[in-house]
């Protein structure tokens, strides 16, 4: 019998080892599958701005998807060139679609000059130039917000404006408010708010934890808005906490209330970024198989916490999927009782 257990274990490590995933094979740029972003930022980089334009047409009145499809094309046209941009804007002026993106292209541009740096690591010059662009946005904010007064994606973009900036609390406060006035659940809004309160940037970690229990607490289920407990407990505790911490009866709350949210969740657009999320804390945890669940979902996608926090943030996305399905496999063969 002790022959056969070791067999297996030899054939789950040569399972493990056999799919072990291609860093080729990982997208660093979304958080999981989603074929029509997908074609959209293909036709963008072939200089295409027609199949961008049905992107956001065919998704009209879908807050949350809109402000997720223009914050990665934003990103792909601040990093990769936005001479399809100009060109949609030169075919089509008053088209508020084109006009987010070039707001979102521009707050994009003002991160990419600050880079990822601590600020103490960010040198003047940086910093002047990422200003001086930021301050610029401000005026896209407006051109969008007024060709499109019921969407809340130009006050949700303004928020990354506001931390960059320092805008004061109340100011934040009053975009929160605007925001939640046409979209009360927006998750992407939530989590952008929820930097701002981060001790790293604006608030305190008080203000943080405060923030994200008072947005779950009145959040119907599928909005994923519990995952917000989680995300501050990480903003502030990872790296300064044991792996002990993870295991604590307060984390395994939020975990499984964020696991219940993410069960009536759906097609929810920001959904693989919480199934990450919850796959890192359910491997902390031990809790392999759950991982396992989590990241058979997302596979071959990376750009989500906590992954996208780190320097080789492939490498760690492949490290953890390769740790939880060892420890699965492991569970598995374990003699119960």
């Amino acid at each position: 019998m002790n022959v056969l257990i070791w067999l297996a274990v030899l054939a789950a490590v040569c399972w493990v080892c056999f799919f072990l995933l291609p860093l080729k094979r990982i997208n660093p740029r979304l958080a999981g599958p989603d074929p029509a972003l997908e074609r959209a930022l293909a036709a963008a980089s072939r200089g295409r701005w027609e199949p961008v334009a049905d992107l956001f047409r065919d998704t009209a009145g879908d807050w949350e998807r809109r402000s997720l499809y223009a914050n990665r094309l934003g990103y792909r046209a601040a990093r990769k060139g936005d001479a399809w941009l100009v060109a949609w804007q030169e075919a089509r002026p008053t088209d508020p679609d084109a006009a987010l993106l070039r707001a979102e292209t521009t707050i994009r541009y003002a991160w990419k000059l600050r880079g990822a740096r601590f600020a103490r690591h960010t040198s003047a010059k940086a910093f002047e130039g990422f200003h001086q662009v930021l301050f610029g946005a401000r005026d896209d904010l407006a051109r969008a917000a007024s060709l499109a007064p019921e969407d809340p994606a130009p006050l949700v973009a303004e928020m990354w404006v506001a931390l960059g900036l320092g805008y004061p609390n109340r100011d934040m406060r009053s975009l929160s408010e605007q925001v939640d006035a046409r979209a009360p659940y927006h998750f992407g809004a939530h989590a952008s708010a929820l930097q701002y309160w981060c001790a790293k940037w604006r608030g305190t970690k008080g203000m943080a934890r405060t923030y994200a229990e008072k947005a779950a607490a009145g959040a119907p289920r599928g909005s994923l808005l519990t995952a917000l407990p989680l995300i501050a407990w990480y903003e502030h505790e990872d790296g300064e906490v044991p792996d002990a911490a993870y295991r604590s009866t307060e984390v395994r709350r939020m975990v499984d209330a964020a696991l219940a949210d993410v069960a009536e969740a759906g097609d929810h657009p920001r959904l693989p970024e919480v199934r990450h999320l919850l796959a890192h804390f359910l491997l902390k945890q031990g809790r392999y198989r759950e991982a396992v669940e989590q990241f058979r979902h997302v596979d071959g996608y990376s750009d989500a916490l906590p992954w996208r926090y780190l320097p080789y943030g492939r490498l760690a996305y492949r490290a953890a999927r390769t740790r939880a399905a060892r420890g699965a496999v492991l569970q598995r063969l374990r003699p119960r009782g």
